[in-house]
């Protein structure tokens, strides 16, 4: 693969992100020539313009502005951003944010539920579409609801024949190679772990889901035991995303062993941490359905040393787990440095069918940074859609591009802001707003 790195660009980036790399592959066929020549292609040969409809995420209040900035300024098209009901009340901060783009007929902010995002899905005057959401309202979309749409999926007869690009979720993979960790490293990565689970309540399509882990490693208890005392140490949040409550109590019903840990208060749901999970059991809903809410899994696999892991671990991702946008794995310094696992890591950043890869950071940096392209692993159908297709995030305008990879230390310092235990964070994150 051809790949170009987009971080650090600069001393400040270098200062910022001690020792993070960022770098974007393009798919397969891609020569060195063809990645500039394809750059901007919306500006080198426009088409027309258009208009899309981009149909707003209710779970992070960026997504929908993001979104709407990469349809505009990347793929050359003026937008009609529906906000999603749960996000609404952003809307005088949407205006506020873009109102230039307002001002002038680039941007319409818009609002409504399933009905007005139909009429608008269907309106002669929209050219195209972009959501981030469910696979299931993709599917409602495209083929329509009910048992007809489900029907119309399997013949391949879509009620909708607009060009549509989508951010569907995922069931996020944390791989974990076995090493001889210290007691801080323990504690740093049931720190970076349980942050995963516990950022934005679980509301992310990037939280951890499919904890990964070696049956043999001595310190796989420890590592379990530290990611308890963090949830537990983590007030419960608000379960603010619609049918939260109904989707954890149908993962407890299915695991009734499952440790709930914390106390929620009225609105509030628990952690949910269920351990030791059978990886043969391929149709476990851990492995097949996005739960949305305050649940994470942990699985094993047999090997014979880590290496092996690392590709039987790659093919377990790929193979088992629903979805391909994001994948963290985390191995330490000492690890990475022995041949056997640096050859293996190389197939898994190779061989992880996934938009974003983290090598010890959390994976939805790759969603964060900005620089970096951000989408499913190409290749879906609109009848098995799983992650969804197209990226955004594409300030550099790349073309064809397969995946990005982020590199950082096994222990980052200073500790990253998003961390569930940042005492400062919201000090911090005022004046990196400002």
């Amino acid at each position: 693969r051809v790949t170009a790195q987009v971080m650090p660009v600069d001393l400040i980036d270098r200062l910022t992100w001690l020792g993070v790399t960022a770098e974007v592959w393009m798919e397969a066929g891609v020569s060195a020539a063809d990645v500039p020549a394809g750059m901007g292609r919306a500006y080198a040969a426009p088409d027309g313009g258009g208009v899309c409809l981009v149909l707003g995420a209710g779970n992070v209040s960026s997504i929908g502005p993001l979104d709407v900035i990469h349809k505009l300024f990347v793929e050359n098209r003026v937008v009609i951003l529906k906000t999603h009901p749960v996000t609404a009340h952003l809307a005088e901060v949407y205006e506020v944010a873009l109102a230039p783009l307002v001002r002038r007929g680039f941007v319409r902010i818009v609002h409504g539920d399933a009905i007005q995002g139909g009429y608008l899905c269907h309106h002669p005057g929209v050219d195209e579409l972009h959501i981030t959401g469910a696979d299931r309202t993709y599917e409602a979309i495209v083929f329509g609801a009910g048992a007809d749409g489900h029907g119309r999926k399997l013949r391949d007869e879509p009620i909708l024949h607009k060009p549509f690009s989508a951010e569907l979720g995922n069931i996020t993979p944390i791989i974990v190679v076995p090493g001889r960790w210290s007691r801080a490293d323990l504690e740093y990565q049931a720190d970076n772990i349980a942050t995963m689970l516990t950022n934005n309540a679980g509301f992310n399509c990037t939280t951890a889901r499919a904890i990964i882990t070696h049956t043999g490693w001595p310190q796989r208890e420890a590592l379990l035991d530290g990611i308890r005392r963090r949830l537990a140490a983590t007030t419960p949040r608000d379960a603010f995303y619609p049918g939260a409550a109904a989707r954890f109590a149908a993962f407890l019903a299915d695991h009734p062993t499952a440790e709930s840990i914390g106390t929620p208060g009225e609105g509030e749901l628990p952690w949910l941490l269920i351990p030791g999970l059978d990886p043969s059991v391929t149709d476990d809903p851990c492995f097949r359905v996005e739960a949305f809410c305050s649940v994470v899994a942990e699985t094993s696999l047999e090997a014979p040393d880590e290496a092996v892991f690392l590709d039987r671990a790659t093919s377990f991702a790929n193979d088992t787990l629903w979805g391909s946008l994001n994948a963290t794995v985390i191995v330490d310094s000492r690890s990475a440095r022995e041949p056997s696992i640096a050859a293996a890591l190389d197939r898994a950043v190779a061989g992880l069918r996934y938009g974003t890869i983290s090598l010890n950071h959390w994976s939805s940096i790759g969603y964060g940074l900005g620089i970096t392209p951000w989408g499913a692993f190409p290749g879906h159908t609109r009848r098995d859609i799983q992650s969804g297709t197209g990226f955004v995030h594409n300030p550099l305008m790349f073309s064809r591009v397969e995946k990005t990879v982020v590199r950082a230390p096994f222990r980052a310092w200073p500790k990253p802001v998003w961390f569930g235990s940042h005492r400062t964070a919201l000090g911090l994150a005022r004046r990196l707003v400002a």
